[in-house]
C-alpha cells in the first residue's frame, strides 16, 4: 500500500464510501481503485488527486496532504547515485535488496533521520 492508497482508504472509511461508488463518481473501474490503494498501480495522476479532493469536499491542508501524498507514492523508485560518494550508492542499493526485510519501526527510524518534506 502507499501513502496516497492508505489516506484514500482512510478517507472512503470515514465517508463509508464504497470502492465501486468512488470508482463510478470518479470515472474509473473499481478494479483501477483497489489497484491504486494497495500500491499495485503506478502514482497517481495530478487530474486524478485533484478529483479525488473535489469527490470528498477536502480543503486547504488537507487537500495539500493528499496531493503531497501522491507525490510521494510511485511504488517503484529509482534512485540515481551518479554522482554521490560511495556511501550513498552503497546505501541505495542496501536499501533496495533489503527494504522488504524491514519491519515499521525499523522504517520509523529511518524516516525520522530523513529531514520532513512539506506539501508542494
Amino acid at each position: 500500500m502507499t501513502p496516497f492508497g492508505e489516506k484514500l482508504r482512510q478517507l472512503r472509511a470515514a465517508k463509508g464510501v464504497s470502492l465501486k461508488t468512488m470508482a463510478a463518481a470518479l470515472g474509473v473501474s473499481p478494479a483501477y481503485l483497489s489497484a491504486l490503494e494497495h500500491g499495485k498501480r503506478g502514482q497517481p495522476t495530478y487530474f486524478f488527486v485533484q478529483r479525488t479532493i473535489l469527490f470528498f469536499n477536502i480543503i486547504w491542508d488537507e487537500a495539500e496532504e493528499l496531493v503531497h501524498l501522491a507525490q510521494l507514492s510511485n511504488p517503484r523508485v529509482a534512485i540515481d547515485t551518479a554522482g554521490l560518494s560511495p556511501r550513498a550508492t552503497e546505501f541505495a542499493n542496501r536499501l533496495a535488496r533489503q527494504i522488504d526485510k524491514l519491519d515499521e519501526s525499523q522504517l520509523a527510524t529511518l524516516l525520522a533521520l530523513l529531514p520532513r518534506e512539506g506539501p508542494g
